[in-house]
């Protein structure tokens, strides 16, 4: 039998009413001091308690706190005691935290685990300790701590605080974890005791899990009250963040639900299959067996630590998750917009929930592994919302289950997510937050059928590139994408942006017909593809491919293409961990020359900034990276970038062949000279030939100033998803966004137009190498514009020259011309089908 440390000391040592303390230091200090005059630790205890709150948070919750010291410090226990500090006013603990009863703890055996279970079932028994926290009787709370009994069941009706307000839940989707994560938010910066009642169920709304285990629906009326100075004041506050919330989550509802009925131009289920929306980014059709990314089952080992290492262990842990979690906030906020960065502010919230921090501390302190007892509280906690019977806060488990993920990686890298080298062999369904760049880059396309992820937009690069790799993707599918079970059976419909969530076995052979019925078309457009982009009066078209390495030109030519129009040099930088030499460079542009045998090839200088980002080059944190140093910006000022990459290129040119440089987001004619002199000084000394240097169009400034650049560039290329972000003022990446970022408004379709005649003015010719060029309907459009040039995905190809040899030049341009009068995206793309 473990001796009780209630029982060391008589009551008039053990407990200090109405004490007062200055700091949580301060209280630390004096619980510290208590326990040293009674003589159960030796001198310098206090300095082991105040250490030990430095590595571990030791707030239990619901106003008490246990600090205590250091594993490497118990043989400074000489017997094990407790004392409490009863605080009346409460001391802050942490932003948010006020301690009233603080418990010091003196243990060098496990005789402390009978207290800290004792005190995690008091916790939850809060008008208990609102009595405790102001009793004058030290026995009362000697008792209190001495009971094992479990808090009090709600056979009686739950109580409301002082002061009180009426309130009906009317957020359509109810309160679920965006919204509870501002209540908790509110309720924390309160300063006063809050509650909330729904019928016989009470919350402390300090508590995210709390209050997600009310499971409130829309309609359903509830008490909000409040006790403490201020009361009144502090809890028309707090209803004012509730009420103020409305207006967000009914717009969210309507925008999900406008996006949910928005017609589907793509393949459509027999059946009623469940469904999420989201946007098109790559098209056709892929079935296959749900693979998320970072969804492997765990398995965690229960390894048992001393209690001072298992909680330095978990606060490290959460610290470091707290500030992964600011980064996905930030990042998200700026891409997506604080609505949808409150899903991941959310999940942020879980780290410092009481409930779940309490219940850890329980399962560690009963002599569990630090990272066992954080899985289980995890699983328990989830468990519990999946069975309150509420779909929505269901599917919240997800984020329980996400967020402790995170944790546990910090506590052991062994735990951590999933990769993208786990796929499953058979071709799967990718669903992930979303993709990099270079991880969509480096797919296996033998193991990945289609991709949709939560995140992302249509014109982002790792949309281009599934468009690349030919594989149907959906984008900005929301949050609970990630909540879906691996290994369920999905269809992905890359042209409606839509996944379908466990199909009849009519649906999947609806689907493979469809898929079958494309491949038929297809393969006709591809027995012409060698013929050139001729209209059918003779009015011929280049066609270009889009690719980034040598060894893909192959496939380009295959698919029809004349030429290289768009190398992305980027991802010569993304896909390693550190910059290629110049050497390294002259060999793949040479190669890249040599593999096209005297066929045009544009090189892009390196274009890193916006989407794209390179870890290694240590660039500066940007609040806006689209609006900030990237493209020629960042040339211009790291020649330790674009003097390797201009000798690597001049002297691939000094071995013959058609090559081009091309220089991205040009603003100025005076960014574009200087360029010019560096590439004319290299050329000199390295006594390479000559090559023509263009410039990318993707600025509302380069477009309208396009007769002045072009005095200065032998050739534009206009980048078409990048100028659509600039003129409509809309992040390419923002999926709430994405249906309306279309680069067939009105607006970006007449500063083409301009760029057409600034050009034409110095006799230079135009091309697009954005996504509208490999748009069939899109590319119509812009030969009617008078763009000469095309350069694409090349499985894009085939159709794009079908499309172009169905009708005449006049016909083509009387489109554009009705087209660049329209007053919308949607009216342009209403005059599809009117040129052939």
């Amino acid at each position: 039998m473990l001796a009780d440390p209630l029982n060391v000391l008589g009551i008039e040592d053990l407990v200090r009413i109405d004490a007062r303390a200055s700091s949580k230091e301060d209280a630390i200090r004096q619980a510290g001091q208590l326990l040293a005059a009674a003589g159960c630790v030796a001198p310098g205890y206090d300095e082991s308690m105040v250490r030990r709150e430095a590595v571990a948070n030791t707030y239990l919750g619901s106003g008490v706190a246990i600090p205590h010291g250091m594993g490497e410090d118990k043989g400074l226990v000489r017997r094990d005691a407790i004392v409490v500090l009863q605080l009346r006013d409460g001391i802050e603990w942490n932003p948010g935290q006020r301690a009233h009863l603080v418990v010091g703890i003196a243990a060098s055996s496990d005789s402390h685990i009978a207290i800290l279970r004792r005190l995690t079932r008091l916790i939850q028994d809060e008008a208990r300790l609102e009595g405790l926290a102001h009793t004058d009787d030290p026995a009362v709370i000697a008792a209190a701590l001495q009971q094992d009994s479990a808090p009090p069941t709600s056979q009686t009706p739950a109580e409301d605080l002082a002061q009180r307000r009426e309130w009906t839940i009317d957020y359509p989707a109810g309160l679920h974890a965006r919204p509870a994560s501002a209540w908790a938010e509110a309720a924390k910066a309160s300063g006063v005791m809050l509650r909330v009642r729904h019928q016989n169920e009470v919350a402390d709304p300090r508590s995210l899990i709390s209050l997600l285990q009310l499971g409130l629906k829309a309609g359903d009326a509830i008490t909000l009250s409040a006790s403490g100075e201020g009361a009144g004041k502090a809890l028309d506050a707090f209803m004012q963040v509730v009420t103020r919330l409305t207006a967000r989550e009914k717009a969210d509802a309507a925008r999900a639900a406008e996006k949910a009925k928005a017609p589907v131009r793509g393949w459509k289920p027999m059946d009623n299959p469940t469904m999420i929306a989201g946007v098109s980014a790559s098209p056709g059709l892929a079935i296959g067996k749900v693979h998320v990314l970072a969804s492997a089952e765990l398995v965690v080992t229960d390894q048992p630590v001393d209690l001072a290492t298992g909680g330095a262990l978990l606060n490290d842990a959460l610290v470091r998750t707290r500030a992964q979690m600011k980064a996905l906030v930030d990042d998200t906020t700026r891409r997506l917009g604080a609505s949808d960065a409150a899903i991941f502010q959310a999940q942020a919230g879980l780290l410092d929930d009481t409930d779940l921090i309490t219940l850890t501390c329980q399962i560690m302190v009963e002599g569990h592994g630090v990272a066992w007892s954080w899985h289980q509280a995890i699983e328990r906690m989830a468990g519990q919302l999946s069975a309150l019977g509420n779909p929505v806060l269901a599917a919240r488990a997800a984020d329980l289950h996400d967020i402790g993920r995170r944790v546990l990686a910090h506590i052991d890298p062994g735990l951590g997510l999933g990769t993208l080298t786990d796929l499953p062999d058979e071709p799967s369904i990718l669903v992930a937050a979303d993709l990099s760049p270079s991880d969509t880059a480096t797919l296996d396309i033998e193991k990945v059928a289609g991709i949709a992820t939560a995140l992302g937009g249509p014109t982002s690069h790792s949309a281009i590139l599934a468009r690349t790799l030919g594989l149907p993707s959906m984008v900005a599918g929301g949050a609970d994408l990630l909540s879906l079970a691996a290994g369920a059976t999905a269809i992905v419909d890359g042209d409606s942006g839509r996944l379908w969530l466990n199909p009849s076995a009519d649906d999947i052979a609806s689907a493979h017909a469809w898929i079958a019925e494309i491949a038929a078309k297809r393969r006709e457009q591809e027995a012409e593809r060698s013929n050139p982009a001729r209209t059918a009066d003779g009015h011929q078209v280049a066609i270009g491919a889009n690719v980034n390495r040598p060894d893909q030109v192959a496939f380009a030519l295959s698919q029809g293409g004349e030429g290289v129009g768009l190398m992305r040099t980027e991802f010569l930088f993304l896909e390693r961990g550190d910059s290629p030499t110049e050497e390294e460079q002259r060999a793949i542009y040479r190669d890249m020359v040599d593999a096209l045998e005297d066929r045009p090839l544009i090189v892009r200088a390196l274009d890193i900034g916006g989407d794209k980002q390179v870890p290694h080059l240590d660039l500066p944190r940007e609040e806006n990276p689209f609006l900030g140093v990237r493209g020629a910006r960042l040339l211009l000022r790291r020649p330790d970038l674009l003097e390797p990459q201009l000798r690597a290129l001049y002297g691939a040119a000094k071995g013959g062949g058609d090559l081009s440089i091309m220089f991205p987001m040009i603003t100025s004619a005076s960014e574009l000279l200087a360029l010019r002199e560096r590439c004319e000084a290299i050329r000199v000394e390295l006594d390479a030939p000559a090559v023509p240097i263009g410039i990318m169009i993707e600025v509302p400034a380069a477009a309208v100033q396009a007769d002045k650049l072009a005095a200065h560039a032998d050739f534009f290329s206009i980048g078409t998803n990048d100028l659509t972000q600039y003129v409509l003022a809309i992040d390419r990446q923002n999926p709430e966004l994405a249906s309306e970022a279309d680069s067939l408004h009105p607006a970006v379709l007449r500063l083409i137009a301009m760029t057409v005649a600034g050009a034409k003015r110095h006799d230079r010719w135009v091309g697009v190498c954005g996504g509208i060029a490999g748009d069939p309907f899109g590319a119509a459009l812009l030969v009617g514009l008078g763009v000469s040039e095309l350069s694409m995905t090349p499985r894009d190809i085939p159709s794009v020259k079908a499309r172009i040899r169905s009708a005449a030049l006049p016909a083509l341009q009387a489109l554009a011309a009705r087209a660049l009068e329209a007053e919308s995206a949607a009216d342009v793309r209403a005059l599809d089908g009117e040129a052939g």
